[in-house]
């Protein structure tokens, strides 16, 4: 393979990583707000459920989780991922579903705690005196609160947003062609470690345009402090 060919094989599988990328934080953001929601809420049940759950997918290996996503249908049902009928038998495009549900799941639960670190850090005073003004809790939570939660985590996530681009990388252990599973394909097949090096330098500039982008949000939401 010459040098664009690489660069081009490499590229398709940067394609796969930020798809997987992507559709993590779109699903992951939202649903870490519900098991906050549940982590928080008086009714004893859901919260201890919702954090025995949030307890032991941060206790155990990402690793693990997307492998038990992938392998239980088949091994506990004999129903394996890849005939699932909405894929049409298509084996890649159910591995990458698969990690998919798997990633979304690990990274809810580590927002979940950030948000509910930020939410709980309140003062609820504020709380009280929205509540004065003739606001019900639903309005003084997302006119009032929300605002200040999203300012107090988004270092934080950010750090997270971060870290899921380089966990990405772990989609390859369950066969998604992402760019350092095709990285890999191509060192076995051409004996050579340049594209290793390659990958290195898309995960790089990809993670320093994120740390750019959450720098300026940062910088934007310091001026109303």
């Amino acid at each position: 393979m010459s040098f664009w060919e690489i660069t081009f094989y490499l590229a398709q599988g940067f394609g796969v990583t930020l798809l997987l990328f992507v559709l993590t934080l779109l699903f992951a953001l939202p649903l870490g707000l519900v098991f906050a929601f549940g982590a928080m809420t008086k009714f004893k049940p859901l919260r201890w459920l919702t954090r025995g759950f949030v307890y032991i997918i941060r206790g155990t290996p990402l690793l693990l989780q997307l492998m038990i996503v992938v392998y239980l249908p088949g091994l506990a049902f004999n129903y394996p991922l890849p005939k699932w009928g909405i894929f049409g038998g298509n084996t890649d495009a159910a591995y990458f579903f698969g990690a998919l549900v798997g990633f979304v799941i690990n990274y809810a639960c580590y927002f979940s705690e950030i948000y509910r670190g930020g939410i709980e850090n309140i003062p609820r005073g504020q709380y009280e005196a929205g509540q004065v003004l003739g606001m019900t809790r639903s309005q003084v939570f997302f006119k009032v609160i929300l605002k200040q939660v999203f300012k107090n985590v988004l270092a934080p996530i950010s750090n997270e947003v971060v870290t899921l681009v380089k966990d990405t990388a772990l989609a390859r252990s369950i066969s998604v062609l992402e760019i350092f599973f095709c990285a890999e394909q191509v060192l076995s097949r051409e004996m050579i470690i340049w594209p290793l090096f390659y990958t290195g330098a898309f995960y790089l500039i990809f993670n320093s345009l994120l740390t750019f982008l959450f720098g300026k949000m940062e910088k934007r939401m310091a001026r109303y402090r």
